[in-house]
């Protein structure tokens, strides 16, 4: 990863809120610089015929993009696209700005490679969003762009903010995201329930179609998910995916849950990503895939923190993979360590693309594990060389007494 596990403590000394934006005061620094572009692309690109995939009409130079939530606003597009990235997805972004919660609202957890947040869906807003992106670009790469609700809008409303928020940046997006999952908005969960997500997906999907018409450009529409979602309410998302206009699903959103983490931090109240949601999204991804038929494209997201990492979630039935926590924790050169891994990962399996990948694995992921047989107890492994009886947690074993020998005896 180059220079940055060296400057990397520097950072984690900075809140993290902090630090994020002075990372990107430095980028946009730079990034006016003559020759910035050019000597980024050099640096971090890896491209590969193998990694090309083609979704939804769009043309994905690799499988690896950007989670929502990194570039709220749509400021570093250009730069991030540099990185090896072949999609960057902002917001989430609500129809009017928002500040979200108070601060503190950004925790690292640094001994569980993870974050904690509950920034609350802090944005300038769809309009000034819409305007940054309609920017020329410097790199080639796609855009998606992660829809929410204004936190005072009242839920039987938000399909209104959804929609509004969809009509200013229809023209900008490469694809849309519906947000219905994020636990730091008071309710928003709550329209992952079948009736209420049916009729927000029915709405939102039919104007999508009107504004495809009046375009002449069909944006595919992509649902984000939540990673706590029982096996009952994966089944509703699936069957309101099939039934309906929704071109793709993200899986997932960052979890409630806490399993498993040493820090102290893990106490704050938000959303928690990083390296303790692989096995959750790996599950998700494939009881999805399987739910779905692999006949709807899902976006794996949450945990990435490395090729194998992507790799899995790939074979678990993802077509593409997001990053976030793991850009933090690993640096500049994820995008491209994660790309030339997945090239030497495929080839070695003897496959020809990474869509051959997808899914091979997601009934491997969801079959109990099988219940080793038992040693009786004092037997040795095959091949492996004896233990002292402290590690093997037995008594050991009395060593016999030396008689005492008479006197005048040799």
């Amino acid at each position: 990863m180059g220079l940055y596990p060296l400057i990397r403590p520097l950072f984690f000394r900075l809140n993290p809120e902090r630090a994020h934006r002075l990372v990107f005061r430095l980028v946009r620094g730079a990034s006016v610089l003559p020759g910035f572009y050019p000597v980024e692309r050099g640096l971090f690109q890896y491209r590969h015929p193998v990694l090309e995939t083609r979704l939804w009409g769009l043309d994905f130079a690799n499988p690896v993009g950007v989670a929502a939530g990194f570039d709220k606003d749509g400021e570093l597009v250009d730069p991030l696209l540099g990185l090896g990235f072949s999609m960057v997805e902002v917001g989430t972004v609500t129809p009017r700005p928002q500040p979200g919660n108070p601060k503190p609202r950004l925790f690292r957890l640094e001994q569980d490679q993870a974050l904690i947040n509950r920034m609350g869906f802090n944005n300038q807003g769809a309009y000034s969003l819409a305007s940054r992106l309609s920017r020329p670009r410097r790199n080639p790469g796609l855009v998606g762009v992660n829809l929410g609700k204004n936190k005072d809008t009242p839920l039987d409303s938000a399909g209104e903010d959804y929609l509004i928020a969809m009509h200013a940046l229809y023209d900008v997006a490469d694809y849309l995201v519906v947000n219905v999952s994020s636990p730091n908005t008071p309710g928003l969960r709550l329209l992952q329930g079948k009736p209420s997500l049916e009729t927000l997906m029915t709405l939102l999907t039919g104007e999508r179609e009107k504004l495809s018409a009046i375009r002449g450009r069909r944006v595919p529409m992509l649902l984000k998910v939540s990673p706590d979602l029982t096996p009952e309410g994966l089944e509703d998302v699936a069957a309101v995916v099939l039934a309906g206009r929704v071109d793709g699903v993200i899986a997932a959103n960052t979890t409630l849950g806490r399993e498993g983490l040493t820090s102290p931090l893990a106490v704050e109240t938000g959303g928690l990503s990083g390296k303790p949601l692989q096995d959750t999204t790996l599950r998700v991804v494939a009881q999805l895939y399987r739910l779905l038929e692999g006949r709807t494209p899902i976006i794996g997201v949450g945990g990435v923190m490395d090729a194998g990492d992507a790799y899995r979630l790939i074979r678990a039935g993802a077509s593409l993979v997001q990053v976030y926590s793991g850009l933090v924790y690993r640096g500049p050169g994820l995008a491209k360590q994660i790309n030339r891994g997945l090239t030497a990962l495929l080839e070695k399996d003897g496959l020809n693309s990474v869509t051959q990948a997808v899914g091979l694995d997601h009934q491997k992921v969801l079959s109990p594990p099988k219940p080793s047989a038992k040693k009786p107890a004092g037997t040795q492994p095959k091949g492996e060389r004896p233990r002292p009886p402290e590690q093997t947690g037995e008594k050991p074993a009395k060593k016999p007494t030396a008689k005492a020998k008479k006197p005048g005896k040799s």
